[in-house]
């Protein structure tokens, strides 16, 4: 069996990886999945966090990403769709910091239920992004 996998991850606005892969690491609702070469069909559904791709040359791709599923097909490739995936240094953190105390303060305010986890959903993509790029001193 070979180390390697087709892997493509797309998000709404371009394609952010189409290549082989030995490994991803991807951000899911009940914490980080890894897929490897050979992983069984499945689908997960993938929250805002870092995604972390190791290329078939062994190079390592650090990403922060939106929300979105991954799927492991039965051919062993993989496809990732979500929202929003940019590197680190793509990150603009005046934007980001704006965007999270943005959010904050939608939160302090009365709002519906769907203007709530709305918020919710824009506090956490900010706070990610922060943190992905924080790992990265410019």
């Amino acid at each position: 069996m070979a180390n390697t996998f087709h892997l493509h991850i797309l998000a709404y606005d371009k394609t952010f990886y189409d290549g082989e892969a030995e490994s991803v690491k991807l951000p899911a609702l009940d914490g980080s999945i890894q897929f490897l070469a050979g992983h069984e069909p499945y689908i997960v559904a993938i929250t805002e966090g870092e995604l972390v791709v190791v290329t078939d040359t062994g190079t390592r791709i650090p990403a922060v990403c939106g929300s979105g599923f991954a799927e492991c097909l039965a051919d062993h490739s993989i496809e990732v769709l979500v929202d929003t995936v940019e590197r680190p240094e793509e990150i603009d953190v005046r934007r980001a910091r704006e965007a999270k105390e943005r959010a904050e303060e939608e939160l302090r305010q009365h709002q519906s239920t769907i203007e709530y986890h709305q918020s919710k959903a824009a506090l956490s993509r900010a706070m990610a992004r922060l943190k992905e790029a924080s790992k990265y001193v410019r």
